[in-house]
């Protein structure tokens, strides 16, 4: 027997509430089949939407356990919660899909050529390179299920969402259409997308939305200049006259970087296996956690090797649709670290770009963020007590961008006198990527407000996270809110338990 719990609503009422059910659970059980024997078992009428069964219709999405997923794919398990997707609720699990369907028209996404009202004698050819375009995008079947797990949908109305976006993209991709879409994409918002990935991760048909999508149109959008922000143009300059995304601050221990200093006092006998591709933020802003992470690898007796010609990764710019100095950069960076056995990270943005972007520009290198390398390397006989508790940020560029959520966790768990506490949505964007924290402030503070909101309710004395833009806009809130809870780096908290 398991227990299926599903959330209702009574229209008459206009109440919502949880039931719960114990059913027998057979082999591979879909949740449409729990929902079935539930109304047959209890005469509950659970009111819910279904109809192909075989995961082409769309009809049946709704959230279980806080994800969406198509009732007639996903499999129950026992204490599984069901709930209608983010949307108004007609009853239990039946959601009014009208204003998409309004969204929809208002969009007009379907192909408007300016030779449409022409006679057509010939159907148009498209050869395969130009089909190829597209393809990635096919195959919606219109659940919305990206829609309802959106952050940014649930903060601001000037973003239709990634349904439409793909269908804006898939539309201005195709060959035959004559007719722009690039205005019709900017005034639905394609700048306040964060590029946190749950789209993509959510699609039942595995559509990458914003990868393949989003930012495919935000670079064409660029190409035909039209965009970007004018905030992310200066992130250009900065790349293309410097080779940094942001600049040094000419004070402190480094005044030219971390990168620069290290390079003049540390020279290896032998070059080192090793290299720490460190990114711009690291470099320039935040040293210390370069520092932690070399003392952390030189107690644990690896060498590193930094090179000081390592430019911007280019993330910043592929985030914002500014792809025409990305070859440069990747021909650079491969040229740099190919030689090495292994590339360290310790920022999300920077390790998803190496490994998911660069292999698109046939720059393969073997990436590992800092936390994948020292998973099951530290030895919690070495540490000292800290006595505090903590709790995680999932950065999206890290278990969405690279599949990386248990490795932080094991090693958080392992260090001595840590007292680890999940918040509510560990994974939920807090709005500092795509470049939305420069180019839409407002919607990146409300983002980091609803993260902040989870953290309140632990009392817990940090919050951990492996990403330095991350750390910045989250702190940015807590601060805001006077909050005695502070953002500290991984790396900080684990050389703290090894002085």
């Amino acid at each position: 027997m398991i227990t299926v719990n599903v959330k209702r609503y009574d229209p008459k009422k206009e109440e919502h509430y949880m039931e719960s059910y114990e059913i027998e659970k057979t082999n591979k059980m879909k949740v449409l089949d729990a929902l079935q024997q539930i109304n047959n078992k209890y005469d509950a009428e659970i009111a819910y939407r279904y109809s192909c069964r075989a995961g082409q219709c769309g009809s049946c999405a709704i959230k279980v356990n806080g994800k969406a997923k198509l009732a007639c794919k996903a499999e129950i398990n026992d204490n599984d919660t069901l709930e209608p997707l983010d949307f108004k609720v007609i009853k239990d699990l039946i959601v009014d899909r009208s204003t998409l369907n309004d969204e929809t028209n208002n969009l007009n996404l379907y192909m408007a050529s300016i030779d449409s009202n022409e006679t057509v004698s010939e159907p148009a050819i498209i050869k395969p390179e130009e089909y190829k375009r597209t393809e990635a995008l096919r195959g919606c079947i219109d659940c919305y299920s990206c829609i309802s797990m959106c952050p940014v949908i649930q903060k601001t109305e000037n973003y239709v969402g990634p349904y439409f976006m793909r269908a804006l993209s898939e539309i201005s991709f195709d060959p035959r259409e004559d007719f722009s879409r690039n205005e019709d994409a900017i005034d639905a918002g394609i700048y306040y997308c964060t590029s946190c990935g749950q789209c993509s991760i959510t699609c039942p048909k595995e559509i990458d939305i914003y990868g393949k999508a989003i930012e495919k149109l935000r670079a064409q959008i660029c190409t035909e200049k039209e965009g970007p922000l004018k905030e992310h143009k200066i992130i250009r300059e900065y790349v293309h006259d410097t080779g940094r995304s942001v600049q040094p601050t000419g004070e402190g221990k480094y005044p030219e970087g971390f990168v620069k200093s290290y390079n003049q006092t540390h020279k290896f006998e032998e070059k080192p296996k090793i290299a720490f591709f460190t990114g711009c933020m690291i470099d320039n802003r935040l040293p210390w956690i370069a520092e932690n992470l070399i003392t952390i690898l030189t107690k644990l007796g690896y060498e590193v090797d930094i090179p000081e010609e390592q430019v911007c990764c280019g993330s910043p710019l592929l985030r914002t649709g500014q792809t025409e100095i990305i070859p440069n950069l990747v021909k650079k960076n491969y040229e740099i670290f190919k030689e090495y056995d292994i590339v360290l990270t310790v920022c999300a943005g920077c390790g998803s770009t190496l490994k998911r972007n660069y292999p698109e520009y046939g720059a393969n290198l073997n990436v590992m963020d800092i936390t994948e390398f020292l998973d099951g390397k530290l030895n919690s006989e070495d540490m000292k007590e800290l006595d505090i508790k903590v709790t995680y940020h999932d950065p999206c560029h890290l278990i969405r961008g690279q599949g990386i959520s248990k490795q932080p966790r094991n090693i958080l768990n392992n260090l001595k006198g840590v007292e680890f506490i999940e918040m509510a949505k560990p994974d939920q964007c807090c709005g500092a990527g795509g470049g939305v924290k420069s180019g839409k402030p407002e919607l990146a503070e409300a983002l980091a407000d609803d993260k902040v909101d989870m953290i309140k309710e632990l009392d817990v004395d940090y919050v951990v996270t492996n990403c330095p833009f991350c750390e910045f806009n989250i702190q940015d809130s807590l601060t805001k809110n006077n909050m005695n809870t502070s953002i500290i780096n991984l790396m900080e908290l684990i050389k703290r338990a090894y002085e």
